[in-house]
């Protein structure tokens, strides 16, 4: 089994859907990614935070397995990492199935960066003008009539620091589970 590792880090300064390739990020406690478009204490997003402005951040970091794009190339969907707006591509992870309060260490050693999972990311009509048909593949009802989610997953930062590609990803569950919801 191969130790879950970081493929590749990515930001934006900007509201762009796609975000930009870089060797490594810095993760700023309580904050998100320093100098991404997303970070802050209060929500960032477009449409929550002009619904609701003085919100948690619960999206600070954003998440998604290498391997969804390994299954979407074979349908069609040529994704590459950054371009569904993560900013940490992860190899070796079902971040899916993680539980909500999960903590993720991001290197070697005691003094590294620490995201808790939060929740799922909720795809939408970004992803479907970004590439027809997308949405589909990434949000879509099971045959047991349970909505699926597959564009990754959202945390907070609760230790900052820089995060590289190819940094070993090391993960604590809590001991109660509870299912990822859409945050």
């Amino acid at each position: 089994m191969t130790t879950p590792y970081v493929h590749s880090t990515h930001l934006s300064p900007t509201h762009t859907f796609s975000k930009s390739y870089t060797p490594s990020i810095t993760l700023l406690q309580g904050l998100g990614v320093h100098g991404d478009v997303h970070s802050g204490k209060t929500v960032q997003q477009r449409r929550l935070s002009s619904q609701i402005p003085t919100a948690p951040n619960l999206r600070q970091v954003h998440l998604i397995p290498y391997e969804l794009f390994n299954e979407l190339s074979p349908q069609g969907f040529a994704v590459a990492p950054g371009q569904l707006g993560e900013n940490i591509t992860t190899y070796g992870i079902d971040l899916l199935g993680l539980p909500r309060g999960s903590y993720l260490y991001f290197g070697e050693g005691g003094d590294v960066p620490v995201v808790q999972v939060t929740g799922l990311r909720e795809p939408g009509e970004g992803v479907e003008r970004f590439m027809g048909g997308l949405l589909g593949k990434v949000k879509y009802i099971s045959t047991g009539g349970n909505v699926v989610r597959r564009c990754g997953i959202m945390g907070v930062v609760v230790k900052g620091g820089v995060v590289a590609t190819g940094a070993a990803i090391r993960i604590v569950q809590p001991e109660k589970r509870y299912a990822l919801e859409v945050v």
